[in-house]
C-alpha cells in the first residue's frame, strides 16, 4: 500500500490517496511510514513541476491534499509522541518565492517532533521575519526556498535580523531544493537541511535537546 499512496498522491488523486491513508491507519500502520510516504510522493510531484509537466495550481492542489493526510495522521502521532515543547521556531518561505511543499513537511515534522512552530507561509519578506522573531522570541529561524532567486532574499533576510540586533540570539536554517553548502556560506545561515529530518535535528541541537 506503500506505493499506492506514493502514486495516487504523486498523481494528485485526492479521494483515492485519503482513503488509503485512512486503512493504512485503521490498519494498525506506523504515522511516520505513512508520512515518508507522502514525503516521497511530494518529491515525484516537486520533480514533475521541475520538468514542465506540472503547473503552480498543481503544486497548490498537492499541498492541499498534503494538509488533509496531516490531519489524518496527526492525532495518531499525538498519541504517539505525547511530545512537550521544546521552542519555538518561526519559518516561511521567503520573499519572491511561492514554494512550500518541502516547508509544510519541515513544518509538520517538528510540529509532531515537540516545537512550537510559527509558519509565515510564502513570499514573507525580511521584515515579516524579524517581527515575528521579536514578537516570539524564537531562538531558531527557518528559511525556505525553491528557486534560485530565493538565495538574495535569503541572505537579505539574514542581514536584516543582523540590523535588527537579533543575529547572535537566535540560529538561522535554510532548506530548498538547491540548497548547497556553498549557499549557506553566501547567505550566511548557521546550516542547512537536506530533508524535513535534518531540519528537525538542527532545531533539536540548537535548543539543547539533541
Amino acid at each position: 500500500m506503500a506505493e499506492d499512496l506514493i502514486s495516487t498522491l504523486a498523481d494528485l488523486k485526492e479521494e483515492v490517496a485519503l482513503k488509503i491513508v485512512k486503512e493504512r491507519l485503521n490498519a494498525g500502520e506506523e504515522p511516520f511510514k505513512i508520512l515518508e510516504d507522502a514525503r516521497r510522493a511530494m518529491e515525484i510531484v516537486g520533480n514533475r513541476f521541475a520538468s514542465g509537466e506540472y503547473f503552480i495550481p498543481d503544486l497548490v492542489y498537492s499541498g492541499e491534499i498534503l494538509k488533509e493526510i496531516t490531519e489524518l495522521v496527526k492525532p495518531k502521532l499525538a498519541q504517539e509522541t505525547q511530545a512537550k515543547r521544546l521552542g519555538k521556531i518561526v519559518i516561511g518561505t521567503v520573499a519572491g518565492d511561492i514554494h512550500d511543499i518541502g516547508k509544510n513537511i519541515v513544518v509538520f515534522m517538528l510540529d509532531v517532533n515537540g516545537f512550537e512552530v510559527h509558519d509565515l507561509g510564502v513570499d514573507v519578506p525580511p521584515q515579516k521575519f524579524v517581527e515575528k522573531v521579536k514578537e516570539t522570541s524564537a531562538p531558531v529561524v527557518g528559511l525556505s526556498g525553491f528557486l534560485t532567486l530565493a538565495f538574495d532574499s535569503m541572505k537579505q533576510t539574514i542581514e536584516a535580523i543582523r540590523d535588527a540586533g537579533l543575529r547572535d540570539r537566535v540560529k538561522v536554517m535554510i532548506g530548498g531544493g538547491q540548497i548547497t553548502e556553498e549557499i549557506r556560506r553566501y547567505v550566511g545561515a548557521d546550516a542547512y537541511g537536506k530533508d524535513a529530518m535534518a531540519g528537525v535535528y538542527w532545531a533539536k541541537k540548537w535548543v539543547g535537546a539533541e
